[in-house]
């Protein structure tokens, strides 16, 4: 297979180093100038990735794009249009990530139940709505460019907490706002994730428990993620009652990739929250761990070749590792050039279980690249979630990285709370483990 990869940040680098230790060939290109070390030295480098296109060509059915972000959805259609197999989104997905508005709408189109959502370019206005219907909210943030530390969870019933946030930024002279504030949801955050060919939906779908702030037990700025929890396992129910009712649209958009639902679940239902219409990260990294085989028949199958995609049973989850200035960007960088060292030799099975992110290997020896010190994923499967923990985080004790933070809680919520509460609710099968993997071939929602 012929691989060529485009985003802004080299997000992942990972796969495409595994399909080059699969015998496969990859170029990769990164826009942003502060990540081009990302991955160098092991992954093959592109400045222009339009030059690679008749590379790409050349190999046929075997030539695949693929895109990691939810802003390039209209060269990805052109691509298509031009006969390129392109995995990734398209210019639809990418409204339905970067308009949560927008998003919402088609959620209620398709069926499902959607938490009171207003967007606003003006603050005054955000304000006067607050003030006329206290309660609490969460702010979120549109566009693709904005940082997760943006994002604002309130905590007070009032609202009081979210005015003061609002009030500061119409206090920044010339800051311009376009978020939404949706009503705060109590309950089970819960993702759903499938892969989509373009035609239908293929293969098992994902279901996920993200960490998302910076710090154990909740505490800290809100990130990408932290850690997660994932299974291909008994998601039937709510696979149903989601994203299979999303087919018809997104075929007639020309979809193809992985596509994401966060939700809160409670005793009154789903709430779909927001989409991710992309490859997330980590969360690729953590899906890796239940992949029988290689990235490569995700990728031929999304490409509407007729392959299998079997998964392992059970869970895996996956620790985020990080240096500063995470999550937070600096220049300089004061951890770029920090080497990344282990203690002992790591066996074959402990390297696949090692995701690394933002770091340069052209010395050799991996160190510390990139620009935000997102240094790696490291992941553990078991049969359920405290198997998982323990395999994850024995690896993490034999990594070695200086001033290195992550959290220590991953899976643990899921244990005490949230696998009980999604199975008195009838969303998770008693025995997850008894759960049958969904069929290889397309979903018939």
């Amino acid at each position: 297979m012929r691989v060529l990869g485009i985003g802004d940040y080299g997000d992942l680098g990972d796969l495409y180093a595994h399909l080059l230790q699969r015998g496969h060939e990859v170029r990769m290109a990164i826009r942003e100038p502060a990540y081009q070390d990302v991955f160098r030295g092991l992954v093959p480098h592109t400045v222009d990735w339009r030059e690679e296109l008749e590379w790409i060509r050349a190999a046929g059915r075997e030539g695949v794009i693929v895109f990691e972000t939810a802003h390039d959805g209209v060269v990805q259609d052109e691509l298509r249009r031009e006969g390129f197999q392109v995995v990734g989104g398209c210019a639809f997905g990418d409204r339905l990530e970067g308009d949560r508005d927008f998003g919402q709408v088609i959620m209620r189109q398709a069926g499902m139940q959607t938490a009171q959502t207003t967007r606003f370019t003006d603050v005054s206005a955000a304000l006067s709505y607050i003030r006329q219907r206290p309660r609490r909210y969460v702010c979120k943030h549109n566009g693709h460019h904005h940082p997760s530390t943006r994002n604002y969870v309130g905590e007070l019933a009032d609202g009081a907490d979210v005015v003061a946030l609002l009030s500061q930024y119409q206090n920044r002279t010339g800051e311009a706002i376009d978020l939404v504030l949706m009503d705060f949801i109590e309950g089970v955050e819960t993702g759903i994730g499938a892969y989509f060919n373009g035609r239908t939906f293929i293969g098992p779908v994902c279901l996920d428990w993200e960490h998302k702030r910076f710090f154990p037990g909740d505490l800290g700025e809100l990130t990408c993620e932290m850690g997660t929890v994932v299974t291909y396992r008994g998601s039937d129910r709510l696979f149903r009652e989601t994203i299979a009712p999303l087919a018809p649209l997104l075929a007639e958009h020309g979809y193809c990739g992985y596509i994401n639902i966060n939700t809160i679940i409670n005793a009154d239902g789903i709430w779909p929250l927001e989409f991710t219409c992309r490859f997330g990260y980590p969360g690729f990294a953590i899906l890796d761990a239940l992949h029988v085989d290689g990235w490569e028949n995700i990728l031929r199958a999304l490409c509407g070749a007729d392959v299998p995609i079997a998964t392992h049973p059970g869970y895996a989850i996956g620790v985020v590792l990080t240096a500063p200035p995470f999550p937070y960007l600096a220049d300089p960088h004061p951890s770029r050039g920090l080497p990344i060292s282990f203690r002992g030799e790591l066996a074959p099975d402990d390297l696949r279980h090692l995701h690394y992110g933002e770091v340069d290997f052209s010395t050799g020896d991996p160190v510390i690249g990139g620009a935000s010190g997102y240094v790696m994923v490291v992941t553990g499967r078991g049969e359920d979630v405290a198997a998982a923990r323990t395999s994850a985080y024995r690896l993490i004790d034999r990594t070695v990285i200086p001033n290195v933070r992550y959290r220590a809680d991953i899976g643990g919520r899921f244990i005490e709370r949230d696998e009980l509460m999604l199975t008195r609710l009838g969303y998770l099968p008693a025995r997850l483990a008894d759960a049958g993997q969904a069929p290889n071939g397309p979903h018939d929602p």
